[in-house]
């Protein structure tokens, strides 16, 4: 391909769409509203997906995605300070693992979308 990428935006959905948007602001992402049923969120370096007012239970409940961040105790720390699992239920951060490429860990959103967080050493 001779046409160089920008970013990748995946779109994912949202059990309770008023609960997600507010975990995601949280979270530290960015909100922008597009329609009454789709927002955008960023973080800096063009990382950003699209949150859809939009729920089929097997397919939010398989999503995953992955963010690599360069500071993976760090992140975990000041995510940590959200207090985002006392103020979300559902909401899950996992423990640091380490694996043969490096380092993560998970955080499920408040429709079970699982967040790999990881920092790559190979």
């Amino acid at each position: 391909m001779k046409q160089q990428a920008k970013s990748i935006r995946p779109f994912i959905g949202a059990k309770d769409y008023e609960a997600s948007r507010s975990f995601y602001r949280a979270f530290g992402f960015q909100e922008i509203e597009l329609s009454h049923d789709m927002c955008v969120y960023k973080l800096k370096n063009n990382v950003a997906f699209y949150l859809q007012k939009y729920f089929v239970k097997d397919w939010v409940e398989n999503t995953m995605l992955f963010l690599e961040v360069d500071n993976i105790e760090a992140f975990r720390a000041e995510l940590l300070t959200l207090d985002l699992e006392h103020k979300y239920p559902t909401v899950r951060i996992s423990e640091i693992k380490n694996e043969a490429w490096g380092r993560e860990f998970f955080v499920h959103d408040p429709s079970t979308v699982l967040w790999h967080i990881g920092e790559f050493t190979q």
